[in-house]
């Protein structure tokens, strides 16, 4: 499946008013992906890191759900899941060859 195909698919099932349109899908993903994180945090706490096949697939579960909400994000903003990737990777791609890759901050 590509990305575009993702992006169509889950589209149709984005149920939230437009009124609530990019509020709704960005709160959505903020909180899925604290759902991911807290996941990864009873690894850590509750196994002593060692993953179990359990965890694993609750933790892909919440990611699929994270990928839902990035799509509508996309979505809501008129551009492309694909588009958002290669421009993520050229960024990241700039840093790297100015060896900026560590570090914080948006614009390094």
């Amino acid at each position: 499946m590509t990305f575009e195909e993702y992006q169509k698919e889950a589209q149709k099932t984005a149920l939230y008013p437009e009124a609530y349109r990019l509020v709704y899908p960005a709160l959505g993903l903020a909180g899925e992906a604290g759902e991911l994180a807290n996941k990864v945090k009873k690894v850590l706490r509750d196994h002593g890191g060692r993953l179990s096949e359990e965890a694993r697939e609750a933790i892909l579960a919440e990611l699929g759900d994270v990928l839902w909400y990035v799509a509508q994000v996309a979505t809501d903003l008129g551009e492309s899941l694909e588009a958002v990737a290669q421009a993520n990777l050229a960024k990241l791609r700039s840093r790297k060859e100015r060896g900026r890759l560590g570090g914080d901050g948006d614009d390094r």
